[in-house]
């Protein structure tokens, strides 16, 4: 196994079967379709045009390429729809590292060769193994053409490595039309904690920003999109087109929901608003009715809640059905037939009680609630004065509206520092 890099292949002379000279290595591409990191041809300039080599019919490359057919068997390049090329589409462009969790810039890439024997005739197998994103590849590239090749190599050597396994890259593409035909999805970034993707997404470029919400599902999505900072998350909301916008937010938190809408200008809310599911809508406008500093502001509607004359089993099987954030699942309050709010337990009560057990009994005292009307700063009081895990926002009939979390405060309290 040997490694060579992009760098020493990109305008090395390529010679065919006769021994001629024929041109020089101007791409090196892959088909991602097919296989990710094979290297399946080289584009090779020559004096009639930019003409494909396979690289099923290179015999070597030390010291140049060597082909073992004629060049004029070599096809002339008639597009490159559907093939990823190295240099064009790689080399320094940024790329996210999905394993340090951060967006590199490429400054040379490293492939293993690989030959093998088949009937007295050499196969060489090439493929992408790591991006180097430091130093090295940096000098590399500067040098080549103008140091000799083995004084370069000897100057490298001595410069250590920063290099990212290609499995570790997630490319972002920005024109969706090659997206698709290339088949380049951000999977392993959507394998990250939301808010390792949002510290990624806040490092990009607004059309990058656009193209990796573009390859996340909606659920990844909006989670990733909660985390990130309320002015990059205005501009990539705005910059999605309606539809996809609304199947975004339909799977965001109500509360984060209608803060984010909240803060468009009223005619772009209006289009994603028409274009979300009924209930998922009914949800974020009656949020977006209430005052942004306020308890109502800060609350979310999705929480558990019971009947007060419900037992344990009861909570456990709600539990079992919830689709909502899990931090709305530390507590679960009790109602009686008016919707009025009569009781707030723990989850740790529940889990050390038996199934039968009646909810009421396993109830906080005292019941600690705020008013829909009740001031940001009056909210983060109660959270810190009773060290709350959630509070229940009430009407002024004393109804459950909703839930304020840890979370919501958290976030709250962090708007105000920047």
């Amino acid at each position: 196994m040997t490694l060579v890099a992009l760098s020493d292949i990109l305008g090395a002379t390529v010679y065919d079967t006769s021994g001629a000279a024929a041109g020089r290595v101007r791409e090196v591409a892959l088909a991602p379709q097919e296989d990710r990191s094979r290297v399946t041809s080289l584009i090779v300039k020559t004096k009639e045009g930019r003409r494909v080599l396979p690289l099923s019919a290179v015999s070597a490359i030390n010291g140049g390429i060597r082909a073992v057919s004629l060049q004029a068997d070599w096809p002339i390049v008639n597009g490159t729809e559907g093939l990823f090329l190295l240099e064009r589409d790689l080399l320094d462009q940024q790329v996210i590292d999905v394993n340090g969790r951060k967006v590199v810039r490429v400054n040379d890439v490293e492939m293993q060769l690989e030959a093998s024997k088949d009937n007295g005739n050499t196969i060489l197998a090439l493929r992408v193994q790591s991006v180097d994103v430091g130093v090295r590849g940096a000098v590399r590239r500067l040098l080549r053409g103008v140091a000799p090749k083995a004084a370069v190599q000897r100057l490298v050597t001595h410069i250590p490595p920063r290099s990212i396994p290609w499995n570790f890259v997630d490319v972002i593409e920005t024109d969706p039309a090659r997206r698709v035909k290339l088949r380049i999805s951000n999977d392993k970034l959507a394998k990250l904690h939301p808010a390792d993707i949002a510290d990624i997404i806040e490092d990009l470029a607004p059309d990058e920003r656009q193209a990796v919400f573009q390859t996340l599902d909606e659920e990844t999505a909006a989670e990733a999109l909660e985390e990130v900072e309320p002015k990059v998350q205005k501009a990539i909301v705005e910059s999605l087109d309606s539809e996809r916008a609304a199947d975004i937010v339909e799977e965001m938190d109500p509360d984060a929901a209608a803060d984010l809408l909240g803060d468009l200008p009223e005619e772009r809310t209006e289009q994603i608003l028409v274009k979300m599911e009924p209930e998922e809508r009914q949800e974020v406008v009656e949020l977006l009715e209430h005052k942004e500093e306020t308890a109502a502001g800060l609350m979310t509607t999705e929480f558990l809640c019971v009947p007060v004359t419900s037992k344990v089993q009861d909570a456990i099987e709600l539990m079992r059905r919830f689709e909502g954030g899990i931090e709305s699942v530390s507590t679960i309050y009790l109602i009686d037939s008016h919707g009025t709010l009569s009781g707030a337990v723990p989850l740790a009560n529940i889990v050390m009680a038996d199934t039968g057990t009646p909810m009421l009994g396993l109830a906080l005292e005292p019941l600690i609630s705020a008013q829909e009307a009740t001031h940001e700063n009056e909210v983060a009081e109660l959270f810190d004065k009773y060290n709350l895990l959630t509070l229940p926002v009430v009407d002024d009939q004393r109804r459950l509206a909703g839930v304020i979390t840890s979370d919501d405060v958290i976030s709250m309290l962090r708007s105000k520092l920047e």
